[in-house]
């Protein structure tokens, strides 16, 4: 763990406007994909963010980047603004952030070699004086990432979908960033494939010192990488805590049952644990509940709870939640 804060989100809101209308457009809402969450990262560590489809988890790291313009709020990396950042500015926030892209498949082009899309970052950012130079790093990004120089005058669809992801980390590497977010990297990946892009992220993150913030609906894969973990829920954030506190001591209704979904190895305990199944459907985050948003599904809710937001509070050391009834 460092011993600073690398990233720092402050109230972070990203709305999508809804617009109507051909020639004269107007808009008539907004879906409200996260709303006014805050968190910091230090630097070194894993900071894991759960949550179900839909929730805002990929937006709030896309937004953390400035692949989005944020609707309000800022964030800081290495004390960078990225909302305020000029055109030189956002270059170096660029070297210094990078992210990991969910679909391997997607996120690679199909006209490019390996060695033109892992070369390209160096190009951007000037690294190295010439070809020869730019050709030997990436044979070592690629041997870094379990690949080899055989590799590099391939393309894309020669590989199988662990070998993309590993070209896509290899991509992301490329200009030495400090920080990365890691959208998802294995839910698009074979069951087998999962565990060694898990360990090759944590011994990277060993060799090169890397901070990250691991997007994911696998909990038992964030349990094993991060040391703390958001519960994202509707665009807010449900529960933050250290990892192992908030595995054996949930406090929010919505972690909890989350939790209460993992499987257990062993079939005893499966069958003697109780699984909390939430009524109805995510409301929509168009027109998100008034007061705790949960509370809908909630089995736990007051009347209260849909009229007052929940305040963020502190309730042991690093442990915070949103509930009224906690």
């Amino acid at each position: 763990m460092g011993s600073h804060t690398l990233v720092s989100v402050q109230n972070l809101t990203k709305h999508f406007p809804i617009m109507r209308g051909i020639i004269f457009q107007r808009m008539v809402g907004a879906v409200k994909a996260v709303d006014n969450i805050s968190f910091e990262i230090e630097a070194g560590e894993t900071l894991g963010m759960v949550g179900e489809s839909g929730c805002g988890k990929t937006t709030a790291g896309r937004t953390l980047l400035g692949l989005y313009p944020a609707t309000s709020g800022k964030v800081y990396i290495d004390s960078h603004c990225v909302q305020d950042a000029n055109n030189t500015e956002m270059k170096t926030i660029r070297r210094k952030a990078q992210m990991i892209f969910q679909d391997p498949y997607a996120s690679l082009n199909p006209r490019w070699t390996v060695n033109s899309i892992i070369s390209e970052p160096l190009h951007v950012h000037r690294m190295l004086a010439n070809d020869k130079e730019r050709n030997e790093r990436v044979v070592e990004l690629l041997e870094l990432v379990g690949l080899n120089a055989r590799h590099i005058n391939r393309f894309p669809h020669e590989f199988s979908g662990g070998q993309r992801q590993r070209i896509g980390i290899a991509r992301a590497l490329a200009s030495e960033p400090q920080f990365i977010v890691c959208d998802e990297p294995i839910s698009a990946l074979d069951v087998s494939i999962q565990a060694q892009v898990v360990n090759l992220l944590e011994d990277l993150q060993n060799k090169l010192g890397l901070t990250y913030l691991f997007v994911a609906h696998d909990l038992s894969m964030v349990r094993h990488i991060c040391n703390r973990v958001i519960v994202m829920y509707l665009g807010t954030m449900a529960e933050l805590g250290p990892r192992d506190e908030l595995y054996e001591n949930p406090l929010h209704p919505y972690t909890k049952a989350l939790l209460s979904a993992v499987p257990i190895p062993d079939p005893h305990r499966d069958r003697a644990r109780k699984r909390i199944i939430l009524k109805g459907d995510v409301p929509s985050p168009i027109n998100p509940p008034t007061g705790c948003r949960f509370h809908p599904r909630c089995p736990i809710a007051k009347s209260h709870c849909a009229e007052q937001v929940p305040v963020w509070r502190e309730t042991t050391q690093g442990h915070w939640v949103a509930c009224h009834e906690v």
